[in-house]
């Protein structure tokens, strides 16, 4: 995504390999060429291991670079064959995929003008006679495999329908003597190696897995040959076992599946998982991209690199104060703990992360929820990992207790006195709850007493209090309903009746015809205890997301009109409200009323008020109060 030109956008980062390094993986590629260039070890089949998303495929682009590199001063041509067995044509067999790949990329490297050349192409035409090609051409003759040969005559008449000619040991015994014979052909002096690499084999079904595997060993016979095969080494041993139906072995190592892969791939290089350290750098070169220019930005990447080959620590790392680089550095430290923990040091779960933090900050711009980045990303380690405290926490927001657990959980977390000024609730920021498919359904809870030391949280939910920034109920309340969404999680608090419902709604509706509709026969017909059930309700509610307070005072109020046995329960609900979150047209409404039933209201708003336009609302109320009563 190009920010450039949207200020608004947030960055999204491919899957696809990096250009850059910025795993630290040049080591593993310049250790992996050392292998393919050392004449001791020709022809070597190197095994690149790592689970999914380690960065397996940007190893294999920076072994490309090196040998590029190394290319430039080497006594003839090395020819790189890139491969993805996982993405194979189906229609064509695995085996003669990659056969065709090899004989392809050989193919493009004869020069038929000259007489030597037009010699080793009739030789390179024999060795493709001996492969049965009819599945790949029986349907036309521009197939997969002919695209891939491009400069074949009459590619049809090099059918070969003997099914013999590759699948006996004769026939495969006569395809290594001719390839070696191909690759010594004096019309290929030229190309030295050829360095076949091999990407994704673990995500391929055990049938082409070893049948892949059974191609690279029939031309591992051949002086010159090479193969990098990047797959997570326990995946494939798995798919050779299904496929032969073997025993796992008394150890591991000794399985007959590994036992059959390691008499194909020599030997073996781990790509290791990313360190603390790594997965800082990480963090910070990710989130850092975006804003600079490709030669600062080389310049931060060789910074870290020296860092990390120092080993010293990302803060001593050059960036001007205040500076986005600067706060991109603060979120990456503050991270880093808890990725590194739960994802292990992989690159694509940590890439993801961002992605999809990203995606919610986007999303979130544009509802309305004003959240600073190092508060959505606070929110996102709990959504996507501690799933559990984020059932939790909604559990909190449906029953109207967010704000006082949020309370409790920042006091048990950081102890007294250490708690950040929270970010004010956004003012745009709707609450209405989002419609989604009923996955699960949050449970019910009692009346949440005063913040405690003692509460029963989590160790992880504890852990993560103690991420900066401290977060706000009223705040984040909105993100939270969105969030719930994304997971299809309804925010219901079974509390509250299900004949209240409806009505609770209604109240604290942004539409006035949905307010309007609740008649004040109807509140009075309501039995006092679903009244104080309902009062109760609108106060949790109102002191979690005060952004409802314009909708849900003024219909607190009218039920203290219609059900006069509760205006001691609503006095205590508008107490509840804290005063700091009220705002100057809800003050106002206090003006008309009984100064001796409300006064306490307005004493404890009074207490808390920190915005002029409140606390001027204040002062206008407690004079008209004293006019009457004067």
């Amino acid at each position: 995504m190009n920010t450039s030109q949207n200020p608004n956008a947030f960055p999204l980062w491919s899957d696809e390999p990096a250009e850059k390094d910025l795993l630290a993986f040049r080591a593993v590629a310049e250790t992996v060429a050392d292998a393919i260039f050392d004449d001791d070890l020709d022809p070597i089949a190197i095994g690149l291991s790592g689970a999914w998303g380690s960065g397996k495929t940007s190893v294999l682009e920076l072994v490309v670079a090196e040998i590029d590199a190394r290319s430039q001063g080497f006594d003839g041509k090395v020819l790189v064959v890139p491969t993805q067995p996982w993405r194979y044509d189906p229609a064509v067999g695995p085996k003669e995929s990659l056969i065709a790949e090899v004989l392809g990329a050989l193919n493009g490297e004869f020069n038929e003008s000259d007489p030597v050349g037009k010699a080793g192409l009739e030789t390179f035409k024999k060795l493709v006679r001996k492969v049965n090609w009819t599945k790949a051409v029986k349907m036309a003759a521009r197939t997969a495999v002919t695209l891939q040969l491009p400069q074949l005559d009459d590619v049809f008449g090099l059918v070969n329908d003997d099914p013999e000619s590759l699948e006996g040991e004769k026939g495969m015994t006569e395809f290594r003597e001719q390839f070696q014979e191909l690759l010594a052909d004096p019309a290929l002096q030229h190309v030295s190696r050829v360095v076949v690499l091999v990407d994704d084999l673990d995500r391929c079904l055990p049938d082409t897995v070893v049948e892949t595997l059974e191609a690279i060993r029939l031309f591992l016979s051949a002086k010159g040959m090479s193969f990098v095969i990047a797959a997570d080494e326990d995946r494939v041993a798995e798919a050779i076992q299904q496929k032969f139906h073997t025993s796992d072995g008394d150890k591991d190592d000794e399985s007959p599946a590994k036992l059959y892969l390691h008499k194909i791939v020599q030997t073996t290089i781990p790509v290791p998982a990313l360190s603390r350290f790594d997965t800082e750098a990480y963090l910070f070169l990710l989130l850092g991209k975006a804003g600079l220019e490709d030669d600062d930005y080389e310049k931060l990447v060789a910074q870290c690199n020296e860092l990390r080959i120092s080993g010293g620590g990302l803060d001593a790392v050059e960036v001007a104060e205040g500076s986005a680089l600067a706060d991109h550095l603060v979120t990456a430290a503050r991270l880093t703990p808890i990725l590194y923990e739960k994802f292990h040091g992989n690159p694509r779960r940590i890439k993801r992360f961002l992605n999809d933090l990203n995606v919610r900050q986007s999303i979130a711009r544009r509802r309305g929820f004003d959240l600073k980045p190092d508060a959505v990303a606070k929110l996102m380690v709990l959504e996507r990992i501690l799933t559990d405290d984020f059932e939790q926490v909604l559990d909190w927001l449906a029953t109207n207790q967010l704000r006082d657990k949020l309370e409790a959980l920042d006091l048990v977390a950081n102890g007294p006195g250490t708690k950040a000024e929270p970010e004010a609730a956004p003012a745009t920021a709707t609450q209405d709850k989002p419609a989604s498919k009923a996955k699960r359904t949050v449970a019910a809870a009692e009346d949440v007493a005063p913040p405690s030391s003692d509460e029963g949280f989590t160790d992880t939910l504890r852990r993560w209090a103690r991420l900066p920034p401290a977060l706000d109920a009223a705040a984040i309340s909105g993100y939270l309903y969105l969030a719930a969404s994304f997971a299809k999680i309804e925010v219901i608090d079974s509390g509250l009746p299900e004949r209240l419902r409806d009505l609770a709604s209604s109240l604290t509706s942004s539409l006035k015809v949905d307010r309007s509709g609740i008649t004040d026969a109807s509140l009075q017909a309501l039995p006092e205890t679903d009244a104080r059930t309902l009062v109760s309700f609108l106060g949790r509610r109102t002191r979690d997301q005060p952004t409802i307070q314009k909708f849900s005072v003024e219909s607190l109020l009218r039920i203290a009109v219609a059900q006069p046995a509760v205006a001691a329960d609503v006095i205590a609900a508008l107490k509840s409200v804290r005063g700091v979150d009220v705002e100057a047209a809800t003050v106002l409404k206090l003006r008309p009323l009984d100064a001796d039933m409300y006064g306490p209201v307005l004493e404890a708003w009074k207490s808390g008020a920190k915005l002029e336009p409140v606390v001027n609302s204040i002062t206008v109320v407690e004079k008209a109060w004293d006019t009457r009563g004067n």
